[in-house]
């Protein structure tokens, strides 16, 4: 046995490296204070350290790394095969070493991710930061909410570029070069938020993006916001909105899709502001919907044929990927994650955007009738 455990002693210290690193993460998690210390004063200033070099270039070292991935992996596969039909009389110590050496990579992936990204899931964020809580909602809330969305978004529906079919036409290079300035107006109200912006990166392989069923993604490993060049570009700018909020350190995806959504329609850019009401429209449209048909029909009548036209538009985009087995499969994966991560509601926790968007209007139409 000891000369078993000399002979893959460097391994064998690989693995304990890793086990002891994920150890400590998950014992020390539940330590709020502690958490938000590292997020601040490390975990912040390494992305953005690790920002400053990957962001020398537009094109997305996510995607790059992620086929080197996929390459390097089939490479070890087959070399390892190799290796252990050519170990002759010592087949399953080279086995042995090559599930080791696969086992600690991957492990140490996972150290690596929990130090950059999986703090900030234990930190505090933005409710908590803001003050700003979701809540149950009363239904006559929720239906104020939509037909206030619904009046700003027939609103701003006339201030974008149209092709001639009607439908958005605001070109996604100007999005993306838009993006750096999102945030701006957001900031000064809330001062946590403040990020020297370098803007958001745009996908290769989108189309790739929307088999799986992603319209954006934040690489913790490399800093970058990314985002699906191949959906519909009606959608892209608070997409763009929702991953800079992810850049911010905030890891719950239902308070970036608030941020998202509040960061695009306070920005004063156009293609922003609409964008961010076509998206709060969605998300409180569905929950009214699923409760009141009637009333959501009602407010949807109210909205100008350029918004349908968008609205249908995204719907027949989607429409092609929905139920196929990528879009099952990385939905399913992607729900694990979440409540893996400590979120019990999985992917359906997207739904709580509505209660923080509810909460939001509500003030604000209160505000305005007294």
């Amino acid at each position: 046995m000891k000369r078993f455990l000399l002979r893959h002693k460097k391994l064998h210290l690989w693995l304990a490296a890793d086990l002891l690193a994920l150890a400590l993460f998950y014992l020390l998690r539940p330590n709020t204070v502690l958490m938000n210390f590292l997020a601040d004063s490390l975990t912040a200033p390494l992305r953005r350290a690790i920002a400053s070099a990957t962001y020398l270039t537009d094109i997305s070292i996510m995607e790059v790394l992620c086929i080197l991935l996929v390459v390097l992996a089939a490479a070890y596969l087959l070399w390892s095969a190799a290796a252990v039909y050519r170990a002759a009389g010592r087949r399953w110590d080279r086995l042995y070493s090559s599930l080791l050496g696969a086992a600690s990579f991957g492990l140490s992936i996972w150290a690596a991710f929990c130090l950059l990204w999986g703090i900030n899931c234990w930190s505090d964020g933005f409710q908590t930061r803001s003050g700003i809580y979701a809540r149950s909602v009363a239904e006559e809330e929720l239906y104020s909410t939509t037909l206030y969305i619904a009046h700003q978004l027939a609103g701003s529906a006339g201030n974008v570029s149209r092709d001639e079919n009607g439908s958005f036409a605001v070109s996604r290079q100007e999005i993306l070069s838009q993006s750096v300035h999102a945030y701006d107006a957001l900031e000064k109200q809330f001062p946590f938020l403040a990020y020297d912006d370098v803007g958001v990166k745009g996908v290769h392989f989108s189309r790739v993006m929307s088999h799986l069923d992603f319209t954006g993604i934040f690489c913790p490993f490399t800093a970058e916001a990314n985002v699906n060049m191949d959906s519909p570009a009606s959608r892209l700018p608070c997409t763009a909105a929702h991953e800079l909020a992810h850049q911010r350190g905030f890891f719950s995806e239902q308070e970036c899709n608030f941020l998202g959504i509040l960061a695009s329609t306070t920005s004063g850019i156009p293609a922003y502001e609409y964008s961010g009401w076509l998206t709060a429209f969605v998300y409180a449209g569905n929950a009214l919907y699923s409760v009141d048909r009637e009333s959501y029909w009602a407010i949807r009548a109210l909205l100008p044929a350029e918004v349908e036209r968008d609205l249908a538009d995204s719907a027949a985009y989607w429409d092609q990927f929905a139920q196929k087995l990528p879009q099952q499969v990385s939905n399913t994966v992607y729900d694990g994650v979440l409540k893996a991560w400590g979120d019990d509601r999985g992917i359906r926790s997207y739904g709580t955007v509505v209660d923080l968007l509810v909460v939001w209007y509500t003030d604000i139409l209160q505000n305005a009738s007294e």
